[in-house]
């Protein structure tokens, strides 16, 4: 547990596993709660100015809420989706489509396709081993026009059933940005850092 550093509490009957610090000023930490279904997973993300994301996912690491913090806006998995993302699909074949929407509670849906591929590449970072993906993910509105399109590469942890951000090169219809980020260290309960509310790397002033 961090020790002199403000810590993230997370919420009773949850129990955090490891805390991913990256490259561009974030930190996430992923943890369990009690009352879920086997397999759901958390997630929340933190930059230097706080909290900015919450998730959960399931076993196959479909989105099946996500919160922007910033904006208060809380989206949901919709039903039956066309092709559900599959983690154990991906890591039994190198591949895995999908399709599937969401709605947020203003009532405005999202539409998204997309895949990912394994490149057949073991990352070692902090003396964990991740597999290297290629991404591909396009999301479109209720009147089907393109909100936004992303290319890039993240990281699978088979054992944890989880991604992990990577580089992103993501075009609206009013732009192209490109984000470099990678994990650079996990904290883990014995850890000084595990749960640190502070990002390590990549910020104005890099903390311990």
């Amino acid at each position: 547990m961090a020790q002199g550093l403000e810590v993230v509490d997370v919420p009773e009957g949850c129990t955090a596993f490891v805390t991913v610090q990256y490259s561009n000023c974030s930190v996430s930490h992923h943890y369990t709660c009690e009352a879920d279904e086997p397999g759901h997973q958390w997630r929340v993300d933190i930059g230097e100015e706080g909290p900015y994301f919450l998730g959960r996912i399931d076993r196959e690491t479909q989105w099946l809420e996500s919160i922007d913090l910033i904006l208060g806006v809380r989206d949901l998995l919709d039903p039956d989706p066309v092709d559900p993302g599959s983690f154990t699909e991906l890591a039994q074949t190198g591949r895995d489509d999908f399709e599937f929407s969401t709605t947020s509670d203003s009532g405005e849906q999202m539409f998204f396709r997309g895949r990912d591929l394994l490149t057949g590449e073991t990352v070692v970072i902090d003396d964990v081993p991740l597999l290297r993906t290629e991404t591909f993910a396009r999301a479109t509105n209720a009147e089907g026009e393109l909100v936004w399109e992303s290319t890039g590469n993240e990281y699978i942890h088979l054992d944890w059933r989880l991604f992990l951000a990577g580089n992103y090169v993501t075009r609206t219809p009013e732009q192209t940005v490109q984000e470099e980020s990678r994990p650079v260290r996990f904290d883990f309960p014995e850890d000084q850092g595990f749960l640190s509310r502070d990002p390590a790397f990549g910020c104005g002033a890099e903390l311990l």
